[in-house]
């Protein structure tokens, strides 16, 4: 039997389910029409991309004209970030220092080429928002756009976004999500959550890679931002990727079905994680509020261990003795390596951060051995330090 590889990096992507292959198979194989041709294999396609806008659109409380397809989170992000700027003209817009980079470099390109001006809402020392402070910035700044994220994808941390809404609507505010981490994960319910835009990528729940949907609210029209073609009503160029949609609709329709199942199972194994660090590793702390289960992602955790010179090597340490995970400590002064959510909470450069995210294939026993393997790669650099 060989070494044991285990896999606690679902938060950068996820393994297919089975279960989706099989559904997209056979219009990888057999129905392989370009959905705009009008002929039969054609119509074949388009009725496939067709019902699965439908079941998303009824999983998501939305109207199948909401969502629109595209190649992921990032192009959908960029989608209704620049358009909605463009299409509405907004010269301000408010969002965290902990953004996903696809909202944080959109944002920051449009405001160096003067395009609006940024302004950036206080967080707590554990990431969360000061809804004061946006208030107030909203008072400055009226009719303005809010891009705040559902969940954290580094450190877990929930955003209350239905609040958020709330405060956005009373000030004529175009309120974007980047919801990606979340969803497919927790159910959003587009008649109670007041968002304008808001985003999925299929394989952060079990879906193919290349494939996500922007959800746009049906009086928030915004012009394409990629030409070219009359697809997806004329809201995005290019040739539909049909089995990567009905992957997605396959993973989206797993991930409601089981949610809750997969929801408790999930976090008891993130709670025996949390367990096991405090046992094994003397000085363990938690980034952001990413050990409380009540206010963060079931599927993150992000942990901090004390402080060494050897913390560099601490991921590809953990790879060397199978475990897969990611990470990286806050940014150290000048360099831009790093992360910039752990930078932005001012956690200690020289504390060795790492984030292990899990899914419904994670089993207990490779929890307790990536503890194991991690227990002893921090004895060893005791000893080196």
């Amino acid at each position: 039997m060989g070494e044991m590889r285990v896999y606690l990096d679902n938060a950068a992507t996820t393994p297919l389910d089975p279960e989706v292959f099989e559904a997209m198979k056979p219009y990888l194989i057999n129905h392989f029409g370009n959905p705009s041709s009008i002929h039969h294999h054609g119509r074949e396609a388009k009725a496939a991309v067709e019902k699965s806008r439908r079941s998303i659109a009824e999983y998501l409380n939305a109207a199948p004209s909401e969502i629109f397809f595209t190649s992921g989170g990032t192009e959908a992000d960029n989608t209704a970030l620049r358009s909605s700027i463009e299409t509405k003209n907004i010269k301000h817009v408010i969002t965290s220092r902990i953004e996903h980079h696809a909202v944080l470099h959109t944002l920051e390109m449009l405001e160096k080429l003067g395009i609006t001006s940024l302004h950036f809402v206080n967080l707590n020392k554990l990431g969360h928002i000061d809804l004061s402070h946006l208030e107030e910035l909203l008072k400055e700044h009226p009719q303005s756009l809010v891009s705040l994220m559902h969940a954290n994808n580094e450190i877990g941390n929930l955003n209350d976004i239905e609040k958020i809404g709330a405060i956005c609507s009373e000030y004529d505010t175009t309120f974007h999500s980047d919801t990606v981490q979340a969803v497919g994960h927790y159910k959003h319910d587009l008649q109670v959550l007041k968002l304008h835009c808001m985003v999925g990528a299929a394989h952060k729940f079990h879906g193919p890679k290349g494939i996500g949907f922007l959800y746009l609210n049906s009086n928030h029209r915004i012009n394409p931002l990629i030409q070219g073609g009359s697809q997806e009503r004329n809201m995005r160029g290019g040739t539909e990727n049909v089995a990567g949609i009905v992957g997605l609709a396959k993973a989206f329709q797993l991930a409601y079905q089981n949610m809750e199942q997969h929801q408790s199972y999930i976090q008891s194994l993130k709670a025996r994680m949390i367990q096991k660090l405090k046992e094994r590793i003397d000085g363990v702390q938690f980034n952001g509020d990413s050990a409380n289960l009540e206010s963060s992602l079931y599927t993150v955790l992000n942990i901090s261990l004390p402080p060494s010179e050897e913390n560099e090597m601490l991921l590809f340490s953990l790879d060397i003795n199978g475990v897969s995970a990611s990470g990286g400590s806050a940014c150290a002064s000048g360099s831009n390596i790093g992360s910039h959510v752990l930078s932005a909470l001012n956690t200690d450069p020289l504390r060795g951060a790492v984030r292990f995210s899990f899914s419904k294939f994670n089993k207990p026993e490779e929890i307790d051995f990536a503890v194991e393997k991690l227990s002893e790669v921090v004895a060893e650099k005791s000893q080196a330090s």
